[in-house]
């Protein structure tokens, strides 16, 4: 199978190794991985802002870029979301490729939930807004983690809150997001997880920056990180 991957404007500038991990653990599974150079932002920022006609121009590189692709992954719940239910609302005529969330694509379409993964702690998962009430990716990275060799799953209370990050929510409304996200790393410490799981790291972004100022004894990773861990890593 070849598939194109959609790596995102935040993994690419600031999270490359989500990127790495999904080319790694995909290839691994058999998938060749195709990397279209033309890709760029999805537009998501500039549409949340109100700035449609430029969201929309993004649209239509986005449909472009990927034209001629049955599938396209992306490591984030957020940007799939975007491409899937804003795409076409925003340019109707634009023909918008399979576009899947990891944990969708590698169940959904592979057909498998244990990768051959091997990472030996105790995390918790949390599933940011998007993928949960947007792509309705339910338990999916659940049942992806709870295969993973030595790793062992932690219940995360509050785990349906949002984090506060919201993209520019964050800035138009700093104390409410850094509450949110305090609130999130408490209940991820309660735990007692050595990590916090999400399958997108702008939430892990915010979560991870609130816990290290805090000096919270918890670590944020990325989903496709984990799952990308095998024994001889």
């Amino acid at each position: 199978m070849r598939i194109a991957l959609f790596i995102t404007c935040l993994n690419d500038a600031l999270f490359p190794d989500a990127g790495k991990a999904t080319v790694a653990l995909l290839e691994r599974l058999g998938v060749e991985v195709d990397f279209p150079m033309a890709q760029t932002c999805c537009g998501q920022m500039h549409y949340n802002t109100g700035y449609p006609a430029d969201a929309a121009a993004l649209a239509g590189s986005f449909a472009a870029a990927f034209a001629g692709y049955e599938y396209v992954v992306a490591p984030s719940g957020s940007c799939a979301a975007m491409v899937r239910d804003i795409h076409p609302r925003i340019v109707p005529d634009a023909t918008v490729p399979r576009v899947f969330e990891l944990s969708e694509f590698l169940i959904d379409v592979l057909g498998v939930e244990d990768v051959g993964a091997y990472f030996p702690h105790k995390v918790t998962y949390h599933p940011t807004c998007h993928s949960l009430r947007l792509l309705n990716v339910g338990d999916r990275p659940l049942r992806l983690l709870r295969a993973v060799a030595g790793l062992e799953l932690e219940d995360l209370p509050g785990a349906q809150e949002c984090c506060g990050f919201g993209g520019t929510f964050s800035l138009k409304n700093p104390d409410v997001s850094t509450a949110m996200g305090a609130d999130k790393v408490a209940n991820a410490v309660s735990t007692g997880a050595q990590y916090l799981v999400a399958a997108d790291n702008s939430c892990l972004m915010h979560i991870g920056g609130l816990a290290q100022r805090s000096g919270a004894p918890i670590r944020t990773i990325h989903l496709a990180e984990v799952l990308a861990a095998t024994r001889s890593a």
